[in-house]
C-alpha cells in the first residue's frame, strides 16, 4: 500500500513539473511576443496617429523631454522634434521618477499605451466653467480663451470623427534610456 501511494505521488510530482514547464514556457513566449512587438522605436506623431489601435499594447516612443513634475517626478512630457505633438508618460515600472534635469533630452520609452476618454457631457461642463471663469475675470481673460480654444478642438475632433467623446493618450512608463548622440 506504502508503495502505491509514494509512486502516486511521484506521478503527481512529475506530472505537475511538466505543466510547470509548459507554463514557463508560455509565459516565455508571451515576453518573447512582447519584446518583438516592441522593437519597432515610434516617433510621437507616429504613436499618437497609431494610437487607438495601440490602447495597452507595450510599445517604444522617442521624443525630446519639454517638462518634469518638479514635485514628484513621477510623470513627463515627451514631443515630437517638430513640437506639432506631446504625450504624457507616467513613471512606473523600473522608472521611479523623472529628474528635471532631462529636460531638453532625447529618451527612448518603453510602455503601455493609454487612453482617457472624456465624454460630452464633461466637456461641456468644462465649457461652462471657463465661461463663468471668463465671465468674473477682471479683463485678463488670455487663459479662458485658450482653454475654450482647446474646447472647441475637441469638440471638432469629436465631430469630424464621429465620436461621443474626446480621447487623451498617454504612456505608463516602463523604463526608459536617454538618446546619445
Amino acid at each position: 500500500m506504502k508503495k502505491i501511494v509514494l509512486f502516486a505521488a511521484l506521478v503527481i510530482g512529475l506530472v505537475s513539473c511538466g505543466n510547470k514547464s509548459q507554463e514557463q514556457q508560455a509565459t516565455t513566449a508571451e515576453v518573447k511576443s512582447e519584446v518583438a512587438s516592441t522593437s519597432k522605436v515610434y516617433e510621437v506623431n507616429d504613436l499618437l496617429s497609431h494610437a487607438e489601435n495601440l490602447i495597452d499594447k507595450t510599445v517604444k516612443v522617442r521624443g525630446f523631454v519639454t517638462h518634469t513634475c518638479k514635485h514628484s517626478g513621477k510623470r513627463c512630457f515627451i514631443t515630437s522634434e517638430d513640437q506639432k505633438a506631446s504625450i504624457r508618460v507616467e513613471a512606473g515600472g523600473e522608472i521611479g521618477g523623472f529628474n528635471r534635469e532631462l529636460t531638453g533630452s532625447e529618451l527612448e520609452i518603453t510602455g503601455i499605451v493609454k487612453e482617457r476618454r472624456l465624454s460630452q457631457e464633461y466637456i461641456a461642463q468644462y465649457e461652462k466653467d471657463v465661461n463663468e471663469k471668463k465671465a468674473k475675470e477682471d479683463g485678463s481673460a488670455e487663459s479662458c480663451e485658450a482653454e475654450l480654444s482647446n474646447i472647441q478642438e475637441m469638440k471638432d475632433w469629436m465631430k469630424t470623427n464621429d465620436k461621443n467623446y474626446y480621447s487623451i493618450y498617454y504612456m505608463d512608463g516602463m523604463n526608459y534610456d536617454v538618446v546619445e548622440e
